[in-house]
């Protein structure tokens, strides 16, 4: 059994501002696939330039935070959201959400393709590669803030949170979601 090394999830602060371990995951995961995609794009058999990938990846990105934000306040935080309207915008109290993530994506990859004018099955294609990055930084990043732990278990790599020994699901998301995968 592993202790967990309750990380704190700020890095810094400069007065107000925070900048959390979190976030530096998200930038790292979008750098990444940044990096990966304008390689990908230098390819004879690329369906993008590589100037079109600052686009792809801006308009994913958006995808990512406002789809990841709707989803987790349709799928998760509902009940917040009725007696606080103003909670689908407020960040302070964290929230993303995998499938709203997922579905913004999605929805920037149909509105880039009709852009550009390729199909958005090739677009996609494009893009799968770039998935992995992002879900590995993002499993570690919920490691760091210490959510979506597994349940309990005996075996020797369970994490001992708040008295109880969990699965560190986020850790074999981050490996088989993202380095597997990749």
């Amino acid at each position: 059994m592993l202790n967990y090394p309750d990380i704190d999830p700020v890095i810094f602060s400069i007065g107000f501002l925070k900048i959390r371990w979190y976030g530096l995951m998200y930038v790292l995961g979008f750098v990444c696939s940044w990096l990966l995609a304008r390689a990908r794009a230098e390819k004879d058999w690329s369906i993008l330039k590589p100037a079109q990938v600052d686009d792809l990846i801006f308009y994913c990105m958006i995808g990512v935070i406002v789809g990841g934000r709707l989803g987790y306040v349709l799928f998760c935080g509902f009940g917040c959201r009725l007696p606080d309207p103003l909670y689908l915008v407020r960040s302070a109290g964290g929230g993303l959400s995998f499938h709203g993530g997922l579905m913004g994506v999605i929805a920037a990859l149909w509105w880039y393709a009709r852009k550009i004018g390729v199909s958005v099955l090739d677009l996609g294609d494009f893009v799968a590669p770039l998935a992995p990055l992002g879900l590995f930084f993002g499993r570690v990043g919920n490691f760091i803030n210490g959510e979506l732990w597994g349940k309990p278990t005996d075996m020797p790599w369970g994490f001992r949170v708040n008295g109880e020994v969990l699965h560190p699901s986020m850790l074999y998301e981050a490996l088989l979601e993202g380095l597997v995968l990749f």
